[in-house]
């Protein structure tokens, strides 16, 4: 899988950098296509709460909001989110919460602070979980524990619609798009059935694959 922009808290600095110096080529200026294509196939319900991990100033967001969802992402930067806002044409209510600075503007609130500082309380009740590459941004010794906080700050039903990008080798097969990816697999398998709703080459060295991730609920007998 590729390894992007590091996303750590011993990165935390570079990441700031980044947005600080405007080097954000890795931003979508539009809403990805894979997310309006196949987000309805989890069946999310009216009014869910989506969570939106290392959003930055992501389009979905407004996109995801547009079909009558409440959104909760969380961003590092400042400079993401109030780049956000201002793009938007938003006017967000500011307000400590606890280590995060909560900005908030009708359906959209943005947690500005360190994902890994995040607890289930601030987070509240979430339905479903919208990762578009948040977890493709990490190294690759930062992802598990990446899924690890993600699952702990979540309830036990929630689901995830995730979007990842890997790299092929050039004499891999193409049959490989077909396969969950081994370390999606190790990553949330004990925790998640996992499905993959798509798979497509977005190049020949690499490709894209949509996630639908569903907790495992065990009922006591």
């Amino acid at each position: 899988m590729k390894t992007s922009l590091a996303l750590t808290n011993r990165d935390n600095g570079l990441w700031l950098k980044f947005w600080r110096d405007n080097r954000v080529d890795f931003h979508q200026k539009s809403v990805n296509q894979l997310l309006s294509r196949f987000w309805h196939i989890l069946k999310p319900a009216p009014g869910s709460r989506i969570f939106v991990p290392l959003c930055g100033k992501s389009q979905d967001m407004i996109w995801l909001a547009q079909q009558g969802h409440e959104v909760i992402g969380v961003e590092l930067s400042p400079v993401a989110v109030k780049a956000f806002f201002r793009e938007n044409h938003l006017q967000p209510c500011l307000r400590k919460m606890g280590s995060f600075t909560l900005w908030e503007y009708g359906k959209i609130s943005i947690l500005c602070g360190d994902f890994f500082a995040l607890l289930k309380n601030d987070l509240g009740l979430i339905d479903m979980v919208y990762d578009r590459a948040a977890l493709t941004a990490l190294p690759l010794d930062i992802r598990s524990r990446y899924a690890v906080h993600l699952q702990a700050i979540l309830p036990s039903t929630v689901k995830v619609f995730l979007l990842t990008t890997e790299d092929i080798e050039p004499a891999e097969s193409l049959q490989k798009l077909d396969a969950i990816d081994t370390e999606i697999n190790g990553l949330f398998s004990a925790d998640f059935e996992i499905d993959l709703i798509h798979a497509e080459l977005v190049s020949e060295a690499t490709h894209a694959k949509v996630y639908g991730l569903t907790s495992r609920v065990i009922l006591p007998l």
